[in-house]
């Protein structure tokens, strides 16, 4: 079915709809592969699964494939200079960035978020492949999300802005 709208208004459109900012990464050879996404989400909690959409063109792709292994770092809003370099092409985007293997996969120190998959399946999707991915190894820090929008950085601000209360504090309030 051919659409009867142009590209540019699918694409204006969907500059509006918020995404998660995430590095996903690979590992090929003992190096480190990686790669901003905002394709992710959650799909299952039984068992863990979690999507990643990558475009057919991308190395970060063809790693993963080869190896059924991915790493998923979710970025804080503090990150968007993490989130470019890793969407630059041709640069050595682990240069001068704190990170380490964890599980074999390419962790970044800084990142709240860490998600080790299993690759168990890829969908084909237009120009990009839909990766299913299984979490075998999970941990996260609270902090507020860096999120893209209207091809801007930015967090959810009520998160970014609530007031932090102490634990005695939250004690009280649930006590009156």
């Amino acid at each position: 079915m051919v659409p009867v709208f142009g590209e540019q208004v699918f694409r204006e459109l969907m500059a509006g709809v918020c995404a998660p900012v995430t590095i996903v990464t690979a590992t090929a050879e003992g190096l480190p592969h990686g790669t901003t996404v905002s394709s992710f989400a959650s799909l299952s909690l039984r068992p863990p699964m979690v999507t990643v959409a990558l475009d057919r063109g991308s190395g970060v792709l063809s790693r993963i494939t080869a190896t059924g292994r991915f790493g998923v770092n979710v970025l804080s809003q503090a990150q968007d200079d993490l989130a470019l370099r890793f969407a630059r092409r041709g640069a050595d985007r682990f240069a001068e960035v704190d990170w380490h293997f964890d599980h074999g996969l390419p962790c970044l120190e800084t990142a709240p978020g860490w998600l080790v998959c299993e690759l168990t399946r890829a969908v084909d999707g237009g120009d990009h492949l839909l990766l299913l991915g299984t979490v075998t190894h999970a941990r996260t820090t609270p902090a507020p999300p860096l999120v893209y929008g209207y091809r801007t950085f930015g967090t959810h601000s009520a998160y970014a802005s609530r007031p932090q209360h102490t634990v005695r504090e939250q004690v009280a309030a649930c006590a009156r």
